[in-house]
């Protein structure tokens, strides 16, 4: 259900009130300037008076060059502050949007891996790029101009009160009006304010994904479908947008009422105090022009405290995000951990993502240093769910995990990560370089480091084919790569980080027969005095494992080596005798073989001509 609750003023004040705050002395010379500037803009109607009265009416025409000079030193004091406004505030603005970016992607990269299981990638990057874009109302000029049409105003309203307070109680009573009105719309505006964000994050999520799965989406003719999930989305921003323009419209052709009944008020009231000898000519002008400018702040302050409200919603979508503990609040008094010798034991744990739904059952292990532990069984049977406990991306609910004989529940989740490695089924690499994406768990490491782990991994041939060897830019998700040239970069990258605990999970599922047999000597040295867990469906990968977990429905169905599991002829050795028979099948049926392969890539990569194992699409 979307989160339709009210933002409440008070919780999002305190921060706003920080943000203000930190930068109060750009925020308070900027005040200072705005309100020097909007004095200077009474002295050209105040002029009117002494030109209508004293020049005009008076015949004072000595007055008339030094009131030219008055009114054009006010409108020279008027252009320098407004230029020094936006330089001012202006800066500081940007400044205190890049540190609020900042603050919640390093808050946002913290938060447990579970959040970003549940939560769309577009919702977060618009916590960090879009909501943050709102603090310009409160540090740039929206807050000072505020302020300063405030002072403005009041300024005005004491000179119309000096000069005719009959008219000037009329005239306020009109405006008490139109104070009421806007503070009524704003009250509904800015729960509209608060759904665009949200909307706007889920829509902007959804496009992330159809762009990002394109080879997909163009594979099952899906275009159509994502046309109108977008559509859909693209509608329910347009209604929420609708609403809110309707509802600024309707504050803004209030104000345009307003002022015809403040004329109104003129007509009857000024011209009374004329005719009955209360106000001269000039001051009648004077009285006008007044009005205008006292009028004319109150008007825009209606938009400002529209964008200000947008600020608000904004800044309290941050807030719930920022309230979220994150990993590193988790560490907090928990044990230093700063050498991992790899001995992991599971004691009788357990583990769901739902309360009703178990996936891992009293499941226990242990894994000396420098082991091989090997987990097979069915899709869904819980072997990527017990690596996630052994990466410490989830907890067990019961039970416990052990590394070296301590808990890791008590240990630095930042301090344990930095002794373990990860090789995935589906690796991501990023938009870089070939150098940058092996040394990413490593960044220090040196260039000959780089290419010893690319040729442990055997990347180092394709490598060199590229143009721009290990400095060639592969693209968005390693998109201009193959996929065995992927699997083999990140098996590389591991390498390279040389952790003491680590997980191969399908490491092998993106090779074909010869890719894989060039791999597993680089995974043999990979593995060779690491604590490892290996995730494969193809059992022939595992059969030098010390020791192999047969895991069904969430239980150790069965465990020991592989000679000793195809003895027991258990489950074990059913699976491994039905992957025989499909890989018999595919030898003597060559041309099945093609329909069971994870191949990698499908099209030609960058270079591969160069390189015979990056010719085969399934390499």
């Amino acid at each position: 259900m979307p989160d339709r609750r009210k933002p409440k003023l008070s919780r999002v004040w305190k921060e706003a009130r920080e943000i203000v705050w930190r930068y109060r002395r750009r925020v308070a010379f900027g005040l200072v300037v705005m309100v020097v500037g909007r004095l200077a803009g009474l002295v050209p109607p105040a002029s009117s008076k002494f030109l209508i009265d004293d020049v005009v009416g008076g015949g004072r025409e000595d007055l008339l060059v030094p009131l030219a000079a008055v009114v054009g030193l006010a409108a020279l004091v008027q252009g320098a502050g407004s230029f020094a406004l936006s330089q001012i505030l202006g800066v500081a603005a940007q400044r205190a949007i890049t540190e609020m970016r900042k603050t919640v992607q390093a808050h946002v990269a913290r938060l447990p891996v579970g959040y970003f299981d549940s939560t769309k990638s577009g919702v977060l990057i618009s916590r960090v790029m879009t909501d943050a874009e709102g603090i310009r109302n409160l540090v740039g000029t929206g807050l000072v101009q505020l302020a300063g049409g405030a002072v403005t105003s009041a300024t005005c309203f004491a000179i119309l009160l000096y000069v005719n307070w009959r008219l000037t109680v009329f005239t306020t009573a009109v405006l008490l009006v139109f104070g009421g009105a806007m503070a009524f719309a704003f009250r509904r505006l800015r729960p509209l304010f608060r759904e665009r964000g949200r909307i706007n994050a889920e829509v902007t999520g959804r496009l992330g994904e159809s762009f990002a799965g394109v080879r997909i989406v163009k594979a099952y003719t899906s275009e159509r479908r994502e046309d109108l999930v977008f559509a859909k989305g693209a509608h329910r921003l347009l209604r929420n947008v609708a609403a809110a323009v309707t509802g600024v419209s309707a504050v803004t052709s209030s104000s345009s009422v307003i002022i015809g009944l403040i004329g109104m008020v003129m007509v009857v009231a000024g011209g009374g105090a004329l005719i009955g000898g209360d106000m001269t000519v000039g001051d009648f002008v004077m009285y006008l022009v007044l009005t205008g400018m006292m009028v004319g702040p109150l008007v825009q302050m209606a938009s400002i405290g529209t964008q200000i409200a947008d600020a608000f919603a904004g800044l309290d979508r941050i807030r719930e995000l920022r309230s979220m503990a994150t990993e590193a609040d988790g560490d907090a008094g928990k044990e230093r951990l700063t050498e991992v010798r790899g001995h992991v034991t599971f004691e009788d744990v357990s583990f769901s993502y739902e309360s009703d739904v178990p996936v891992l059952r009293g499941v226990s292990l242990e894994a000396p240093p420098g082991s091989t532990t090997a987990l097979v069984g069915s899709s869904g049977s819980g072997k990527s769910t017990l690596a996630s406990l052994v990466l410490s991306f989830n907890l067990p609910d019961s039970g416990r995990v052990l590394v070296d004989g301590r808990d890791l529940a008590r240990l630095r989740l930042a301090d344990y990560r930095r002794h373990v490695g990860v090789v995935l089924q589906d690796n991501f690499l990023f938009d870089d370089t070939v150098d940058r994406n092996i040394r990413y768990g490593r960044a220090r490491a040196s260039r000959d480091e780089v290419v010893r782990a690319a040729k442990l991994a055997h990347c180092h041939d394709f490598v060199t084919a590229f143009p721009g060897g290990y400095d060639t830019v592969i693209g968005e998700r390693g998109v201009k790569v193959s996929g065995g040239q992927r699997q083999r970069l990140a098996i590389a990258r591991a390498i390279l980080a040389d952790p003491r605990i680590l997980v191969l999970d399908e490491a092998t599922s993106s090779l074909d027969s010869e890719s894989e047999a060039q791999i597993q000597e680089g995974l043999r040295a990979l593995r060779r005095g690491r604590t490892t867990f290996v995730i494969a469906h193809r059992l022939s990968t595992i059969r030098s494992a010390d020791l192999i977990l047969v895991i069904e429905e969430g239980r150790v169905a069965e465990r020991g080596t592989h000679e000793e599991l195809m003895a027991a002829g258990g489950r074990y050795r059913e699976l491994h005798d039905r992957q025989h028979r499909i890989e018999m099948n595919r030898f003597v049926n060559p041309g099945e073989e093609l329909a069971g392969t994870g191949g990698g890539g499908a099209r030609p990569r960058v270079a591969e001509a160069a390189d015979p194992a990056a010719r085969n699409p399934r390499s």
